[in-house]
């Protein structure tokens, strides 16, 4: 998902996700303090379940057939644990770079099953918790600006080499404000970025009404390096190209244990054996279920929809001219796209959260669904009866203070992860994993400035307090959103 941006510079309240998952951590600090023993022995009271739900996006549509299970015991110089952007990208870049390796990644259903095959198509550039923020370290932020712009040039590049069409489209990306009051934020945001070296620009309501044809926000912030892709078949573009450069890919394997040590010992769910010097947890969501890093990120539900095509007249009376995705600034804010087949999608809203980093979908997620259909029908009043042909839902990995983290596990120094990425990942998977093969490589000098190495996210209470805290947090945003702009 895109997951949450925001406008703001210093003195902008934060009304973002990150204020909303503080809080829940707050929430769930005040509760553990009461019930210290039971937060120690929740762990083995609440054995979490390693469960996989097929993805049923649109975007799965694009996806194909799996490749054969592992059949047979193996020894590897890499294993790379899961088949979504960041386990793809990460073992391509690898095997690029050092042929003589043999890579092998282990996909539990098929590649771009979890999050990358159902997120919201936004390619962002920065990370969650420094897009349009003002962090105070302008030459940092700048940086990652720049890399995260070179990133989405390579994924352009990687989709000519293979020949696959991933649809991606560099038109630019706007965050909507929700109120006046974040107008006039955005405007010193962006008085302050400009002269960093920031290409970002202010939109009036006119200019916003002129691209995508709403008339439902005051003003909004714009960024000309972002834009949008096929999440699909951007994982066709991964998978094809890990293929061709000697990746060996096996999916229906999911990984049931895991013992820690050089060689390290991963058994499948069919009983299978793989002794690897390296691992790579590109599990995202998923990594507790694997008895790693629990304690570190909250698997949250978000819900995406997508109209059937729109015909040329229908579209040119919305007005969207521009195919420039947009999100607005709410806590549980809302993105919106428009495909190169005149689809428009929208997700976000409310978000679940499941008792002990639970997997499964929530109930009542058809009351989510009908937010998303109230919604494009508030920004597109002609909108508002348009039937939705697909609707789905996507976990996302999202830590106590937004901010992403990879690196190599203090205890386990032959395994790297990369988790955290609070929605933002579209674009920042691949460039993490291709950091992720630079450090297995031994090139970790290449990126010791970079703020998320080697960094574990805030302490997450364990159950039931980090529910606890999680419904709370989630019923005070829902009264204190601003709802209409």
């Amino acid at each position: 998902m895109p997951g949450v941006h925001h406008l703001a510079n210093q003195d902008y309240a934060k009304t973002n996700r990150r204020r909303f998952l503080k809080t829940a951590a707050v929430a769930g600090a005040g509760t553990v303090a009461a019930g210290t023993t039971l937060n120690a022995v929740s762990p083995s009271l609440w054995k979490e379940q390693l469960v996989f739900d097929p993805n049923r996006s649109y975007w799965a549509r694009a996806l194909a057939e799996p490749n054969v299970m592992l059949a047979e015991d193996l020894q590897a110089d890499v294993a790379v644990i899961g088949g979504g952007f960041t386990g793809l990208s990460a073992a391509y870049y690898l095997k690029q770079a050092d042929p003589r390796l043999r890579v092998v990644l282990l996909e539990a259903r098929r590649c771009g099953n979890g999050a990358s095959g159902r997120n919201g198509a936004m390619l962002l550039t920065m990370t969650e918790d420094r897009y349009m923020e003002w962090s105070g370290d302008p030459a940092l932020d700048k940086r990652l600006y720049d890399l995260t712009v070179d990133n989405i040039q390579r994924l352009k590049l990687l989709s000519a080499k293979t020949g696959i069409d991933a649809e991606i489209e560099q038109n630019g990306a706007l965050q909507v404000c929700n109120t006046h009051e974040l107008v006039e934020q955005g405007r010193r945001f962006i008085e302050k970025a400009n002269p960093a070296g920031f290409p970002f620009q202010f939109w009036d309501k006119g200019n916003i009404a002129r691209a995508i044809g709403t008339t439902a926000y005051p003003g909004a912030l714009f960024d000309p390096n972002s834009g949008q892709v096929h999440p699909g078949k951007l994982v066709q573009v991964f998978k094809t190209a890990a293929m061709a450069v000697g990746v060996e890919i096996y999916e229906m394997t999911p990984v049931t244990h895991i013992e820690s040590g050089e060689p390290a010992h991963l058994v499948t769910e069919n009983a299978r054996s793989v002794r690897a010097k390296h691992v790579v947890l590109a599990t995202n969501a998923f990594t507790s279920k694997l008895g790693f890093l629990r304690r570190t990120i909250s698997p949250l539900f978000e819900y995406v929809a997508i109209t059937g095509p729109l015909p040329d007249a229908r579209l040119a009376e919305l007005g969207w001219r521009k195919r420039i995705p947009f999100n607005d600034s709410r806590t549980e804010v809302f993105y919106l796209g428009l495909t190169k087949d005149n689809r428009i999608h929208i997700g976000g809203g409310p978000a679940d959260y499941a008792f002990n980093n639970g997997l499964r979908q929530p109930a009542g997620a058809e009351q989510r669904f009908a937010r998303l259909r109230e919604e494009l029908g508030r920004i597109y009043p002609q909108l508002e009866s348009e039937p939705f042909e697909a609707t789905w839902s996507g976990i996302v990995d999202y830590s106590l203070d937004q901010t992403p983290s990879l690196g190599h596990l203090p205890d386990n120094r032959n395994f790297y992860y990369a988790i955290g990425f609070s929605g933002h990942g579209v674009n920042l998977t691949s460039f993490f994993g291709r950091i992720l093969a630079n450090l297995i490589q031994g090139k970790d000098q290449n990126w010791q400035w970079l703020p998320y190495l080697n960094r574990l996210p805030p302490y997450t209470p364990n159950e039931p307090f980090r529910w606890l805290g999680v419904q709370l947090a989630t019923e005070y945003y829902r009264l204190s959103d601003p709802k209409i702009p």
